[in-house]
């Protein structure tokens, strides 16, 4: 029978707990009358309105506070009180009212003694109410344990405990126990469920099947988030993050709030802390373009710059497909600012030309490129040259031609004594970039960084992919270290570097300490619930182009500091009017498709470049 209550609609419980509270107050004045008087009251005294009366007065009020609305199997001690300062209060204006009307047969002291007899069946009955559905409901939940996924809770604080109430109304997971660091926690019950220890969590995990601890801590720090997860580890249990309550209550208390472990928390980097103020002067009610606009810097580039509320963005992309998306995604996010979607090839000087002078730009962000380093060493060595140095050419000059007043290459640490033809290639794009910014006019900057987690062509979703699979989740080098940060952190940095230059400036983004991949590839299998015996790990060989590790500033050059800790500028060695003669003529030629015969040409203007094959 109760279990048939757990399953009625909220507004039948409610009905059922009107229906109670119309017999039981009533009886409550009579029981008061026959205490007092120490005998069952004389029949017809008091008369039956004076019984109808406490119903007029006390039922208005428990309505109006909110008590039939509550949800009874998850009161807490707050409204058990709230329940009793309601019952008190109406029996206080029940007594005024009887006292006024004069009513014949009602013993003044009988309510007082109402008083207390109608707060303690309030509280009473709903606490009684509240322990048989909740224990009905665990009798439910034990007889679905098959069908829903058994979870544990990391964190017994206010998040937690909000969590375990949204999984228990659910149907796909069973909330089976807490985990907390703290000791005054650790072996008490809370909300039903047992609190342990990490220590503990493993054969309790075991003993209850369960494969997925939830972290309800929203409050961590990226620093102390990354080291609970490096705790984590070992189990090799599936984590899982809820990265604020907030959005868990705005969207229902739903699953999908509920987020994988993604490699950017593994970092542990603080947020970035950007100079609002400039940014704002840098970016506000003028002309924006970005190039590449649907690449995964270059959309995140216009995401961050929508907050600053530029009068006009323009999308300049090569590919129809991510601009459509792009377009779709900064409509919802801004519908108020203008967006310009052009189709267009950065080596087309012609529509280039005709987008700068059609829209007028004030800040022009490059961060159209070829990125895929494997790639553009087989077949595509060429290709390499002319989209990352000749497009660079093509549209620094076009902004020179249009009044742009500041142009931002996203450039990279390939490019620092590179190995590849991508590095060489955005090293020698650097360089026009230097050479054009020695005419006046258009300020040009350069913004160098490491890896971004999750890009596209980057590891990170390989080895998702491949983990999903099955495995193998295949690495090129067991000792091959990267520096990584997240796409969000990269892009906020560049427009913090792109608002501090005077031109000609070489920023370069603090990336922290590099990572072995070999470690990331563990901690995404570990944290995904698997072990290495179950997924396992294949090095398969370093990739033509490929080094061991990337370097931020090349042998001879140094850094100064700005006032950002995480952006310093580099110096550099700037182009010679003889090669950047060279240069000029070679990237605005036919070109050569002997991919061998570029690279040589690349290390003739780069004496810095050692390709890997030559």
């Amino acid at each position: 029978m109760l279990s048939a209550l757990t399953r009625l609609p909220q507004a039948a419980k409610s009905l059922l707990i009107v229906a109670a509270d119309i017999v039981v107050l009533p009886f409550a004045l009579w029981c008061s009358i026959a205490l007092r008087l120490g005998e069952l009251p004389p029949a017809g005294l008091p008369t039956w309105w004076v019984y109808a009366l406490t119903l007029v007065v006390t039922l208005p009020i428990f309505l109006h506070l909110g008590l039939y609305r509550a949800v009874v199997r998850y009161l807490e001690t707050r409204a058990f009180l709230l329940v009793v300062g309601a019952s008190f209060a109406a029996a206080a204006v029940f007594a005024v009212l009887a006292l006024a009307l004069g009513f014949e047969g009602l013993p003044r002291t009988s309510l007082v003694i109402y008083a207390v007899f109608s707060a303690a069946y309030a509280a009473l009955a709903r606490l009684l109410a509240r322990q048989l559905l909740r224990g009905a409901a665990g009798r439910a939940d034990r007889a679905e344990r098959i069908e829903r996924a058994p979870v544990a809770i990391y964190g017994a604080g206010s998040a937690g405990r909000q969590l375990m109430q949204a999984l228990r109304a659910s149907s796909e997971f069973k909330p089976m126990l807490f985990v907390d660091d703290s000791t005054a926690l650790q072996g008490r019950t809370v909300m039903g469920l047992r609190v342990c220890s990490l220590v503990d969590l493993p054969p309790l995990a075991e003993r209850h099947g369960i494969r997925t601890v939830v972290v309800a801590i929203p409050s961590l720090t990226p620093g102390r988030r990354a080291e609970l997860l490096r705790r984590l580890e070992p189990l090799h249990l599936e984590v899982r993050l809820v990265p604020g309550m907030v959005d868990l209550i705005r969207n229902e208390a739903g699953l999908a709030d509920i987020r994988q472990v993604r490699p950017e928390d593994l970092l542990g980097r603080d947020a970035v802390q950007l100079d609002t103020q400039a940014l704002h002067r840098f970016l506000a009610d003028r002309v924006v373009m970005v190039t590449g606009a649907g690449g995964s810097i270059g959309s995140e580039l216009c995401r961050q710059i929508l907050h600053y509320r530029p009068s006009r963005l323009v999308l300049f992309e090569i590919s129809e497909p991510s601009l459509y998306t792009l377009r779709e995604e900064l409509v919802a996010l801004a519908p108020s600012i203008v967006l310009v979607s052009a189709i267009g090839d950065v080596k087309n000087a012609a529509r280039v030309d005709a987008v700068l002078r059609e829209h007028r730009p004030a800040v022009v962000f490059h961060a159209a490129a070829y990125k895929h380093v494997p790639l553009m060493e087989e077949v595509n060595a060429w290709e390499a040259v002319r989209n990352n140095t000749l497009g660079t050419h093509v549209i620094g000059q076009a902004a020179i031609r249009n009044g742009v007043e500041r142009f931002v290459l996203v450039s990279t640490d390939k490019a620092v004594n590179p190995t590849n033809v991508m590095g060489a290639s955005k090293r020698l794009a650097e360089m026009v970039c230097q050479a054009l910014n020695a005419k006046g006019g258009t300020h040009f900057e350069m913004v160098r960084f490491g890896n971004v987690l999750g890009s596209s062509g980057s590891v990170i979703p390989k080895f998702r992919d491949q983990i999903a699979a099955g495995g193998p989740v295949t690495v090129t080098h067991p000792d091959i270290v990267r520096y990584f940060m997240s796409i969000p952190e990269a892009a906020q940095l560049v427009l913090q570097a792109a608002c501090m230059g005077q031109g000609g400036e070489v920023f370069v983004l603090e990336m922290g300490e590099p990572v072995r991949i070999v470690d990331l590839a563990r901690n995404m299998i570990r944290l995904s619930g698997f072990s290495e015996e179950q997924i396992g790990i294949e090095f398969t060989g370093l990739r033509p182009g490929e080094k061991l590790y990337e370097e931020l500033l090349a042998d001879s050059e140094f850094t100064r500091p700005t006032h950002h800790p995480k952006i310093r500028i580099a110096r550099v060695a700037y182009v010679d009017a003889p090669r950047w003669a060279t240069l000029q003529e070679w990237i605005g030629s036919e070109g050569c498709f002997d991919d061998d015969a570029v690279r040589r040409q690349m290390a003739d203007l780069l004496p810095e470049y050692k390709p890997w094959k030559v």
